[in-house]
């Protein structure tokens, strides 16, 4: 298998494809070290343009915090917007043992954008990026499960994993796993990761992480699967694409046409659409909501088109 963006976190691709993928968790410690498209240094930068705001930025201990104990407002054109990430705050949280969500990296910064563009490409799916940092000794998230797979980059300091077994059926639900959920799942992995390593979390699998040397920080790229929802859409805009009937059919001889036109134009795209197709279609819808491939134009190309000379005449 040719996934080289895949090959620098889990070494073969073929081999994890087959031996991990789905069916159980795993360490890796690939040549080099599993590359980070994201580090400290972009979080300093992130948080000193003074743009980045929540919910790209979030606060946790034990709960999650409320954003007004780690954002600011600003006075922007006579307005006073709320919301803005307060690095001082967010660096006297972590202190007191708090743990600093980032979500969706790829949409703001752009080397990891680029990044998970080629992962998805090689895996036919939706992904996307978060990033943890943890002080030492506290624990981030509290036991949960992801729906999604999970790429643990290790960039920073070290963490320690408990993964548990993962749901015995699709009945299961993301998120906490508490007591009303019944017994809690067995353990069946505990390691540490010092930066470079990665570690590989199935979908659906419990687990939950606690800082064990200096500040960790690492790099979650999260592959999304689709669910039945996610398939039922996809079968509705097959049936509704090209059908363009009036909204409000008057009398019953117009509903009845357009009852048969629907029920006949139902049956021809569905008729030759088979599970995988419909899976394959489901899985594009997601990844067609990935942010757009960086724009590689800029402003000062745009501006060596205009003229060099003022242009005189009145505004239009």
């Amino acid at each position: 298998m040719n996934a080289p963006t895949l090959a620098q976190w889990v070494g073969n691709p073929a081999h994890f494809l087959t031996t991990y993928w789905n069916k159980r968790p795993g360490v890796f410690r690939p040549d080099g070290g599993g590359y980070s498209s994201f580090t400290l240094t972009d979080l300093d930068a992130a948080l000193s343009t003074g743009f980045f705001r929540e919910p790209y930025v979030e606060m946790w201990d034990g709960d999650k915090l409320p954003a007004r104990r780690f954002t600011t407002t600003r006075t922007v054109a006579r307005s006073t917007p709320a919301g803005f990430a307060d690095a001082r705050s967010i660096r006297e949280l972590l202190d007191k043992g708090a743990t600093l969500l980032l979500r969706c990296v790829d949409q703001w910064h752009t080397p990891t954008r680029t990044l998970l563009a080629s992962l998805a490409a090689e895996l036919g799916r939706q992904v996307e990026a978060f990033f943890f940092v943890t002080p030492a000794g506290r624990q981030g998230l509290p036991l949960h499960r992801d729906d999604a797979d999970v790429l643990v980059v290790q960039v920073a300091g070290s963490k320690t994993w408990h993964i548990h077994e993962g749901p015995e059926d699709g009945s299961w639900h993301a998120g906490r796993v508490t007591d009303q959920d019944g017994p809690r799942p067995a353990e069946i992995l505990e390691t540490t990761l010092r930066p470079g390593d990665v570690l590989y979390v199935p979908r659906g699998f419990a687990h939950l992480a606690t800082g064990d040397q200096g500040l960790s920080a690492h790099l979650s790229l999260t592959i999304r699967e689709v669910g039945s929802a996610e398939l039922a859409d996809t079968v509705r805009s097959l049936i509704s694409d090209e059908l363009q009937p009036a909204a409000r059919p008057l009398g019953e001889e117009a509903l009845l046409s357009a009852a048969t036109r629907l029920l006949a134009h139902t049956v021809e795209r569905l008729s030759a659409l088979t599970p995988a197709d419909l899976l394959d279609r489901a899985r594009a819808r997601g990844r067609a909501t990935m942010p757009p491939t960086p724009d590689t134009s800029s402003f000062t190309e745009l501006a060596a088109r205009w003229p060099a000379s003022p242009v005189t005449g009145s505004p239009s």
